[in-house]
């Protein structure tokens, strides 16, 4: 076995190579150089192992963590179609050939400084990492579970491709992560959405048979990211492939009892480590025979599951590696499972059980979960708010807690016992005899579903200003009215509110939230 380091005569070499580069590539040669300085740190047990996995193709591997990684942002189909996003950022788009909505990011640009990116019109994602939502078919009013959701990429994907409809359970058992996930839902302007912080037990039991579609992006132990995040390969340890093969199959097992009859779940991680892959499909396999694997839409740089990594079944040929000296990406494996059966209709199943332990009992009473409709003067304030939207929200389907404001999915029995962080649609809050929209509502928003608004384009001074929370100037017949409150737009995507008073816009956007 070679070992991976680079000697002084080598360096001279690329030395005298790279000053025939352009200063671009001069700029990747640094991040190379970087990335080569890191590569000596990987563990003698992961290469060995992936010697002996990979063989001829060991030196090809190798090779691949030379090559500068890759960037790639996902265009949210909700908001713009994916041919419609390059015109709206000058640049030179190449489409990732795998993911039907993402795009290779070209060097030196830093999209998550444009306001399109705070306007929720695409997310920043490794391309590798775009692949399992991308293969997991999602259709407009299913029930879509994202198990293991933090920081919320596949999520805000499931979630366009509901387009508004059905109902996108996102689940982190970390309190921060899960926040982390909530901030990116409500930026790519998220509505119907159950954002909750439980284990994946505590949901099973709220939800058995419950979901159409389930994802399961489970921890593991990150070898496929070792590229990207240098901090991963300090973390790695001969005894964390076994550590999370064993928390994979407590995952998945209780995402089995999740799902319903003919529904698909997929599995995926970002490691290569066999029993963390092939090993948990195996397992699955062997403990849930309702469960088979089927193709998966395939793309020529794919490659398939290795059945001498897991039980011999030649069925795990149906799942897929992506090898980073293979496809322009990280590593990554998907497996496409599907529960036999045929789907049972939602006005025929049985309702979910109810959690009735004290503390979840306690729990409730001191989160006051408890949400009734808004009274009779509320509706009056909210109707003549959302009559500026031109397809209002019944004020009928709002729910009101302690003055804040909810448009909520359709939830079974049980559900309001888990520990959530959001139910649906945060619109606002009621304050006296008035309603002060929030932030969340305003990335939901265009300037076609909004009767007054302020659209800016994105090279417009103003709209930096307005993203650094500056007051900025309107002119006469910028808005539709000349005061109140005005959904601020770049390119006529929602940015953020503000209110409109003697030509100087009062600015609304949240601290949080600001540049």
């Amino acid at each position: 076995m070679r070992n991976y380091e680079i000697d002084a005569k080598q360096k001279k070499q690329k030395q005298k190579k790279h000053r025939q580069f352009t200063k671009r590539d001069r700029c990747t040669t640094k991040q190379n150089k970087k990335e080569r300085q890191y590569m000596a740190q990987l563990p003698q047990e992961f290469l060995t192992r992936m010697q002996d996995m990979l063989g001829d193709e060991f030196d090809a591997f190798l090779t691949s963590y030379d090559a500068p990684r890759t960037a790639g942002l996902r265009v949210n189909t909700k908001k713009c179609r994916t041919e419609d996003f390059p015109p709206l950022v000058p640049g030179t788009w190449k489409k990732i050939p795998w993911i039907p909505n993402g795009y290779f990011v070209p060097d030196g640009m830093r999209m998550g400084q444009s306001p399109l990116y705070a306007a929720g019109v695409f997310y920043l994602q490794e391309p590798s990492a775009m692949t399992p939502a991308s293969r997991l078919p999602i259709e407009p009013g299913e029930r879509v579970l994202d198990l293991c959701a933090a920081p919320g990429g596949k999520a805000t994907e499931l979630n366009a491709r509901l387009k508004g409809t059905g109902l996108l359970v996102a689940n982190d058992i970390s309190n921060a992560r899960a926040k982390a996930l909530l901030r990116n839902l409500e930026l790519f302007g998220s509505e119907n959405v159950l954002v909750t912080n439980e284990t994946p037990a505590g949901l099973a039991d709220v939800f058995p048979g419950f979901f159409d579609k389930i994802l399961v992006d489970a921890p593991c132990s990150g070898e496929g990211m070792f590229r990207k995040d240098e901090a991963v390969i300090g973390t790695w340890t001969p005894k964390r492939p076994d550590f999370f093969a064993d928390l994979q199959r407590e995952i998945t097992s209780n995402a089995v009892k999740m799902l319903r009859p003919g529904g698909l779940m997929m599995y995926s991680t970002c490691t290569f480590a066999p029993q963390e892959d092939e090993g948990t499909v195996s397992f699955l396999l062997e403990n849930f025979p309702e469960m088979e694997l089927i193709e998966m839409e395939g793309y020529e740089g794919f490659s398939k599951g290795n059945p001498v990594w897991g039980n011999g079944d030649p069925e795990i040929e149906k799942t897929v590696r992506i090898w980073p000296h293979k496809m322009n990406g990280e590593g990554h494996y998907l497996a496409l499972f599907r529960k036999k059966g045929e789907a049972i209709p939602y006005e025929t199943e049985e309702k979910p059980i109810e959690k009735k332990n004290k503390k979840q009992k306690n729990r409730k009473k001191d989160r006051g979960t408890e949400a009734p409709g808004p009274s009779k003067a509320e509706k009056q304030i909210l109707s003549d708010f959302l009559s500026r939207m031109t397809a209002p929200i019944p004020v009928e389907e709002l729910e009101v807690r302690a003055g804040k404001v909810y448009h909520s999915p359709s939830l079974p029995d049980g559900v309001r016992n888990l520990h959530f962080l959001r139910n649906g649609l945060y619109l606002g809050e009621l304050k006296k005899d008035r309603f002060e929209p929030s932030q969340p509502f305003a990335v939901t928003l265009s300037a076609d579903k909004l009767k007054d608004y302020m659209n800016l384009k994105a090279d417009d001074e103003r709209t930096e200003k307005y993203l650094h929370g500056e007051t900025i100037s309107v002119e006469p017949g910028e808005t539709a009215s000349p005061s109140g409150w005005k959904l601020v737009c770049v390119d006529g995507f929602g940015l953020g509110w503000g209110k409109l008073v003697n030509g100087t816009l009062k600015n609304k956007y949240p601290v949080g939230w600001r540049k």
